[in-house]
């Protein structure tokens, strides 16, 4: 939806400015700062920025009717800078009897922590986001505190750190906001936490994220929990698509990406399908099949090792680092995201957290193998890492391009019942495909049965981007410069 930053120090007006301009991509729409009690909005080239001790900032992505001055939210003393979705602030709204001022969904955050406010911030923040279903990253300040919250599952990034130089503490939606005013030591504030002024002060918030112990998975029949995930996929991808007319879908012809464009389709929403890779990737081939079968609009992008080349800096630019891992899965999702900001579009949805939720990738049928259900621990440990690698990932290669990614299987509702579905029912010794579950929705719901049954191939692979950027690029000896600027992660 946006990029946000915030500053405390002294003279902080350039290094707000400056931190905005580097995050200009996230919210190319219009711009926000609030600097001690003084609030300006309009476009950031020509915004005048007054000069103060705290600040914070808010680019603008409109998505649906947003105005550019809909952000900083300012609510007698308190003021607000989110980049998200609030999913049930209608609902919030009414159960609360609350009247918004702005077109905003993230105004129901500013309008529940006063409500809940009874001398600190910190407690009305928490009793905040316990009413929040969302994907955000927000600060908040009430001309004293202020607080900074990221969602539980990180599907939107913040990061901090503090020049001791200068005396200066920082927030941000991506790191190079933060290098950009001299902190170099950047720290990435972990899902369902607060930053509180300056400091790390709690973490898992509101726990509506329910990972069982072992052993303690549902005794519901496999039928049951087919119809319960069924029902909550369509519930989720209805959320993340409300108010759109039309939507972007990640696609690689598999059984996750696949699942949600036949849902969107179902819904009504016009669906677009992209798709990258080398001319002989085994994602291009099932995408276009899949693409084919389902009556779905199709754009693909074929790219050989020129293109690899003419990307990796860009993509670099977007993730931040160095990792191989990460420039492999990003660039096609980077050229995706680029394919769809130039047909207009806003937003785009993946299937990223099927497979770990789901147990899709191959090292999971060897922990099934020689753990039995204890496997499920293993899951668990991905999952709770998604926002380190992939969210992060995902999120900086489309934000980009100015296109917002939502994650329908990262529901909190999904997490909740694919973690309580024993592994028996995802994985079985005698299917290799894996995600079993997961496939048999995929068959009720309508999706073409040679998808159902098409065997995972990691992303990574998928494309052939990983195989030209390790075996050609990487190797030319033009690159040599750009490898020693960052570190390299195999």
């Amino acid at each position: 939806m946006c990029g946000i930053a915030g500053v405390m120090g002294t003279n902080i007006s350039k290094k707000l400015y400056d931190m905005l301009i580097s995050l200009k991509h996230r919210g190319p729409d219009g711009t926000g700062v609030f600097v001690d009690d003084v609030t300006s909005y309009g476009n950031l080239d020509n915004l005048k920025i007054s000069e103060g001790s705290f600040g914070l900032g808010h680019n603008l992505l409109s998505i649906v009717g947003c105005e550019p001055d809909s952000q900083p939210i300012v609510y007698d003393n308190y003021v607000l800078v989110c980049n998200g979705e609030i999913y049930n602030f209608k609902e919030l709204k009414n159960k609360f009897n609350i009247d918004f001022k702005t077109d905003s969904d993230c105004e129901i955050i500013i309008s529940l922590i006063k409500m809940f406010y009874e001398g600190s911030l910190y407690d009305a923040v928490i009793k905040t986001i316990e009413q929040l279903d969302g994907d955000y990253a927000f600060a908040v300040y009430d001309g004293k505190n202020f607080a900074a919250v990221r969602d539980p599952v990180g599907v939107k990034p913040l990061y901090f750190g503090e020049n001791d130089d200068e005396k200066t503490f920082a927030f941000a939606s991506e790191k190079k906001a933060l290098w950009k005013i001299g902190i170099n030591d950047v720290k990435t504030l972990p899902p369902d936490s607060m930053l509180y002024n300056n400091e790390l002060v709690s973490n898992k918030l509101n726990g509506n994220i329910n990972i069982p112990n072992l052993g303690s998975q549902s005794n519901l029949s496999k039928e049951t929990l087919r119809k319960q995930l069924k029902d909550l996929l369509i519930t989720s991808v209805k959320k993340r698509v409300s108010g759109l007319s039309e939507v972007g879908i990640l696609f690689s012809g598999g059984i996750d990406s696949t699942i949600i464009a036949k849902i969107t389709d179902d819904l009504g929403i016009e669906t677009r399908l992209y798709s990258v890779g080398h001319k002989d990737s085994a994602d291009l081939k099932f995408a276009r099949k899949t693409a084919e079968k389902m009556n779905l609009p199709l754009r693909t992008k074929v790219i050989d090792v020129d293109d690899v080349k003419r990307y990796l800096i860009p993509v670099l630019d977007a993730i931040e680092e160095f990792n191989i891992m990460k420039i492999g899965v990003g660039m096609p999702a980077y050229i995706a995201a680029e394919m769809a900001y130039e047909d207009n579009l806003k937003v785009m949805l993946s299937g990223q957290g099927a497979d770990e939720l789901f147990g899709g990738y191959n090292r999971y049928l060897k922990f099934y193998e020689e753990k039995g259900e204890r496997a499920q621990e293993d899951l668990k440990k991905d999952i709770l890492n998604l926002y380190h690698v992939n969210l992060q990932r995902d999120d900086a290669v489309t934000m980009a391009n100015s296109i917002e990614l939502r994650v329908p299987y990262l529901d909190p509702d999904i997490i909740n019942i694919a973690m309580n579905i024993p592994m028996k029912y995802k994985i079985n010794k005698d299917d290799t495909l894996r995600k079993c579950i997961l496939r048999e929705v995929g068959a009720e719901l309508g999706v073409p049965e040679e998808i159902v049954k098409r065997p995972k191939k990691a992303a990574q692979y998928g494309s052939g981007i990983h195989k030209m950027l390790v075996k050609k690029v990487l190797k030319d000896e033009s690159f040599k410069n750009i490898q020693n600027k960052f570190d390299i992660y195999y």
